[in-house]
Order: structure tokens, then sequence, then C-alpha cells
């Protein structure tokens, strides 16, 4: 679960340069139709979808103003930020107990059909960061390779356990 804004912002930029596997995609259609981990009484962390919607556009307003965005880029820039933003209704996890009931190359199974379609996200949000980087000029895109490696380098330093919290 994303915690943080620039969590957000990263996982749609990472996403995006296809180097993780952050987004977050549909439920794939082998996937058990099960209830969220909260709706089965486990407790929930992080923000609500709504809330991680509101930190992520906010992130997305600060990137824009620091890239400058002209009225000409501004059809670029929806085409984008549309294209990497989270979903409104994130997938559930898989049900601890659906889990229990497979056998393990059902299990595999269902594995690589999430991976498969969260990586066919990820290549989707790949094109529209290199056609919306394209439409920069020279400048913004400085602007945008330094915030996306200053975001980079937070999650790579937080993947490793140096856990920072902002």
């Amino acid at each position: 679960m994303l915690k943080t804004p620039r969590h957000l912002l990263l996982a749609g930029l990472l996403a995006a340069t296809g180097l993780v596997a952050q987004a977050q995609t549909a439920t794939p259609a082998a996937a058990p139709a099960t209830p969220a981990p909260m709706a089965q009484g486990h407790e929930h962390h992080g923000p609500s979808p709504a809330r991680m919607q509101a930190m992520f556009a906010k992130h997305l307003e600060k990137l824009k103003a620091k890239l400058k965005i002209t009225p000409e880029q501004e059809g670029a820039w929806s085409t984008f930020t549309d294209a990497i933003k989270p979903p409104s209704n994130p997938p559930a996890h898989p049900d601890h107990a659906e889990w229990a009931k497979l056998t393990t190359p059902e299990r595999i199974d269902r594995m690589q059909a999430m991976h498969s379609a969260r990586a066919a996200e990820m290549s989707k949000r790949a094109d529209a960061t290199k056609t919306f980087y394209a439409a920069l000029n020279a400048d913004q895109q400085k602007v945008f390779d330094a915030e996306s490696l200053r975001m980079m380098s937070h999650h790579f330093h937080k993947g490793m356990g140096h856990e920072h919290h902002e």
C-alpha cells in the first residue's frame, strides 16, 4: 500500500519509466473475486483510495508548476497524467483463505496473471511518459529528470531497508 503523497507520484513515475512494477492495475479475471482485507476485519494502513487520489493530484500540481507547462503542452500533460494516475478503486489483495484452498500450480497461475496485468499497465504508463517527455523542452526535461531521479533515489533507499518518513 502506498502511504505518502511522494510514494504515489513515485509509483506513477517509476511505473512509467519501467523500473518497478508499482502500478496498481485492475484485478485480472483469473484472480478470485474476494473482499479486500479491510472488509475481512484486517486493520487498514495508509490513506483511502480517495485520499490517495487527492495526494497524487497535489503532487502532480507541484510537478506541473516546476515544469512550467505551457498552454501548448496542456494536451500532452493531460494525456500523461491520465495515464499515470492510480485507479480510483485499487484492486483487492488476494484473500488468504482463498489462496489456501488453491494448489501450488493454481497460485502460480494467479500470480502470473496479476504480474502480466501489472506489466501491461506499466508499459502503458512508460509509453505515456516517453511521449510526454518528448513534448518537453530541454529545460523541462532536465527538471523532469531531476524530479524522477530524486524520487527514484528515495524509493530505492527505502526499498533497501533505509526507511525514510516524510
